[in-house]
């Protein structure tokens, strides 16, 4: 069975200085809101029904839970589960590989995969994780993920066997799925258009018939 290259990387025990981490950028005035923001204005700005996958710590969940949405978190890390639970107990969090169904009882407005989430899959789930973040998508909802292409864009370093999904492999997950993509841009303002750089935001939609 195939490791998961986060899990590979960081034994699992990354939440406490990844949260340390972004607590201190804020704390500096950067903006780490970017990609909540973009999701918000997809949405119209309604509160809506949103999964945050590869959720980490929490950053983009509880931001978008601030923004008036219904907010579940999932990620394979129990070490960032952990930061998220202890930053907002008050949502749902779960411990879950998204290669696996999550049994929401609930359909969903919006999925995000803000995390690097694509090129950090286990090997060889990438297109099941696709489909069932798909499959929890009402008619009309949106799957906005953004990654990394090559090293340069991701912040750790894969292991050796693990080659870089690109975007046609992630678009093939997406058009499998039932899934049309509506805009792609380099930022997640969603101002720079995407031209092929080691960057990309996404936005597929689920037809709404």
């Amino acid at each position: 069975m195939s490791v998961n290259p986060w899990l590979a990387v960081t034994g699992g025990t990354a939440g406490p200085g990844y949260a340390a981490r972004f607590a201190a950028l804020e704390e500096q005035g950067e903006d780490l809101h970017g990609e909540a923001r973009r999701v918000h204005a997809l949405l119209d700005g309604r509160p809506s029904d949103v999964l945050d996958a590869g959720c980490g710590t929490g950053r983009v969940a509880i931001h978008l839970a601030r923004l008036g949405h219904r907010v579940t978190g999932a990620d394979l890390d129990a070490s960032m589960l952990a930061e998220a639970r202890a930053a907002a107990p008050e949502l749902d969090w779960r411990l879950a590989d998204l290669a696996d169904p999550l049994h929401l009882d609930h359909p969903l407005d919006a999925v995000v995969a803000a995390g690097n989430l694509w090129p950090l899959l286990t090997p060889g789930t990438h297109a099941a994780v696709v489909a069932h973040l798909a499959g929890h998508l009402r008619p009309g909802g949106l799957l906005v993920a953004g990654f990394g292409l090559d090293a340069d864009h991701v912040p750790f370093t894969l292991p050796d066997d693990v080659p870089f999904p690109g975007l046609d492999d992630y678009d093939a997950a997406c058009a499998a799925a039932g899934l049309d993509l509506q805009v792609r841009t380099a930022d997640w303002d969603g101002a720079e258009p995407y031209d092929g750089g080691g960057y990309a935001v996404s936005v597929h939609r689920r037809p709404a018939s």
